[in-house]
């Protein structure tokens, strides 16, 4: 028996697994074909935001001291300087036409004056210009002000501004400074009432003297100063109180009123005559022989209290930064129950710490001790002028001034007998020769347990030069 199949009718039935497999594939190479006919299709679409490309020259254009370049500046209180602009580009009938705001710029004259002198290599200098741009709405009483020398101006800027201007017909873009290298900030003020928070003119246009400067400089240390430099610049006050006018004119009258001893005038002489400190030939007490306001004066106290402060806090002397004299008398002002004895004693000690380590600074065998020591500004000072060191060293008259003083102030700190050992090594001098030193000081010598001990009597005596008598 045979049978015939027909098989357009024959349905053959697959596994559930089978299917599942192919749907998937198929749904894949469909989702495939799906997005490359619509990115086929983008491509094929022009894009509506894309913005056309150009091929521009570039020009620079470098800054020109006889044109003003472009100054910018923003609102940001939201003034809007173009909304004048939009009315009256809309021409309706009903809207009166709005003026627009005026545009004032205002430049320094000084500075523009050195800029235009100094040329194109100053640069730096056309940047530090200062500018001031005002822009007056019409019939408003409020304008905004923006400036390059205050305010937000002032704060670090690490760029360089540059505004660019496009010319679609010459396909150029222009690149250029702007003015003061600044984006102006515009602030909004009643008109006028700028006017009132300007400095000063002279500060303005930079012409301040060096006396002006200086107090600018001390207010600042005053207000914002450590300490310890307040108080120094307030001694520094007190001795250049002489410059004042007023004090000049006050003490002028005192002089006037004040009764003249003339025989005290005969009787003191300075050190030009016998190159030592000023004394007083008729005194009757050794501290009236040598007065020692002549040797240290009243405002250079304030500044010899290194060693009183060491000893304050229990400190040690270093032998290394003062002398043999002052280190082997440490222990003797310790030992002052009297403190304003000890701080006299350790001033007059400090002094001569200085003029040992200033006559070592200008001479070659103790230079290399001196290096590193510090003097007070006022003691240096007092020093150039009174030894006038001439290249670095000193003229013999200078040297021997110098070691006169030193052995005035050792006679003092010795209650006016003193060995003459400590001072010698101090000064690198030879004994005899100190000793030669104190007698021409008027001192006498006495031995005392084999040394000799220098004793300064009253009235003074000083040695007479001895006569040459020619052989016959």
């Amino acid at each position: 028996m045979r049978m015939e199949l027909d098989s357009s009718n024959l349905l053959v039935s697959e596994s559930p697994q089978t299917a599942t497999k192919k749907s998937k594939k198929k749904r894949k190479r469909e989702k495939e074909r799906d997005e490359g006919a619509a990115a086929a299709q983008l491509q094929n679409e022009p894009t509506i935001n894309e913005q056309p490309r150009f091929d521009v020259k570039l020009h620079l254009v470098n800054n020109q001291f006889d044109k003003t370049p472009p100054v910018v500046g923003y609102f940001p209180s939201g003034y809007n300087p173009h909304k004048t602009n939009d009315i009256n580009d809309a021409q309706e009938p009903n809207l009166l036409l709005a003026a627009p705001p005026s545009v004032k710029l205002y430049r320094n004259a000084q500075r523009t004056k050195v800029e235009k002198s100094s040329g194109e290599k100053n640069e730096k200098g056309r940047s530090s210009e200062r500018l001031e741009l005002v822009v007056s709405p019409n019939e408003s009483n409020v304008e905004f002000v923006g400036n390059s020398y205050k305010g937000e101006a002032m704060a670090a800027q690490l760029c360089t501004y540059a505004l660019g201007f496009f010319d679609k017909v010459t396909q150029t873009l222009k690149i250029m400074p702007i003015a003061g290298n600044k984006i102006l900030r515009m602030e909004p003020k009643l008109r006028g009432s700028h006017a009132a928070d300007k400095e000063l003119a002279t500060f303005e246009n930079g012409e301040i003297t060096a006396d002006q400067r200086t107090a600018r400089l001390r207010q600042l240390n005053v207000q914002y100063g450590p300490k310890k430099s307040i108080i120094q610049d307030k001694k520094m006050q007190a001795l250049r109180k002489g410059d004042d006018p007023l004090s000049q004119k006050d003490l002028g009258r005192k002089i006037e009123n004040a009764p003249i001893n003339k025989d005290a005038l005969e009787s003191i002489s300075g050190h030009g005559a016998r190159n030592i400190p000023p004394y007083n030939s008729s005194a009757i007490t050794p501290q009236e022989a040598y007065p020692l306001d002549g040797i240290i004066i009243t405002g250079e106290w304030d500044f010899l209290e290194d060693i009183y402060k060491i000893l304050q806090v229990g400190g040690e002397v270093s032998s290394n930064a003062y002398p043999t004299f002052v280190c082997n008398r440490i222990q003797k002002l310790r030992e002052i129950q009297d403190e304003v004895a000890k701080k006299r004693l350790s001033c007059i000690f400090s002094y001569i710490t200085h003029l040992i380590k200033f006559k070592d600074q200008h001479s070659l065998d103790g230079a290399s001790s001196a290096r590193n020591h510090q003097f007070p500004s006022i003691l240096r000072q007092k020093f150039f002028e009174m030894f006038n060191p001439d290249r670095r060293r000193l003229s013999v008259e200078k040297i021997d001034l110098l070691i006169s003083y030193v052995l005035v102030l050792t006679l003092y700190a010795d209650d006016f007998r003193t060995f003459p050992a400590d001072v010698s090594n101090d000064l690198r001098m030879n004994p005899a020769t100190v000793k030669s030193h104190y007698r021409n000081l008027g001192c006498k010598m006495e031995r005392e347990k084999n040394k000799y001990l220098i004793i300064l009597s009253v009235p003074l005596e000083f040695p007479q030069p001895k006569r040459k008598f020619r052989k016959r």
